[in-house]
């Protein structure tokens, strides 16, 4: 591992016309981050919901993602540590378990647009990839 846990947000701009996002995903991908099982279930939805993709290219997805990502699973542990991010950070469930997961996996970069670009939460730094350098 590297210490860079992905959103789901980050992974799914793999998928987007905008050719930056999509090269700057692309590129944190060549870095084999982690994620956890949480982004698998949130880009899955997001592709059968929002995006309205078939499965085979939803599993393409999916399985190129797993070939070049280390994921952790969730656990009743950082499911636990979720929810005491949630209320000491006012963030939502969902980005407080990412930020649980990116913990226990040992990381110490967040990549996601979801929270504050420079925040520090539990050691780890928050960071916008897609925001200019």
């Amino acid at each position: 591992m590297n210490g860079i846990f992905l959103d789901s947000n980050v992974i799914l701009y793999l998928l987007s016309a905008d050719k930056h996002k999509a090269d700057t995903a692309e590129a944190l991908l060549t870095r084999k981050p982690t994620i956890s099982v949480q982004v698998l279930n949130e880009v899955t939805s997001v592709c059968l919901r929002k995006l309205k993709m078939p499965w085979p290219e939803i599993h393409d997805l999916l399985n190129a993602v797993k070939a070049t990502c280390h994921i952790v699973p969730l656990t009743v542990d950082t499911h636990a540590q979720a929810t005491q991010i949630a209320q000491e950070h006012q963030l939502s469930f969902y980005d407080a378990h990412i930020v649980a997961a990116a913990k226990a996996s040992g990381a110490v970069t967040l990549m996601t647009e979801d929270m504050h670009n420079g925040q520090m939460l539990l050691g780890i730094e928050i960071k916008n990839p897609f925001l200019p350098q």
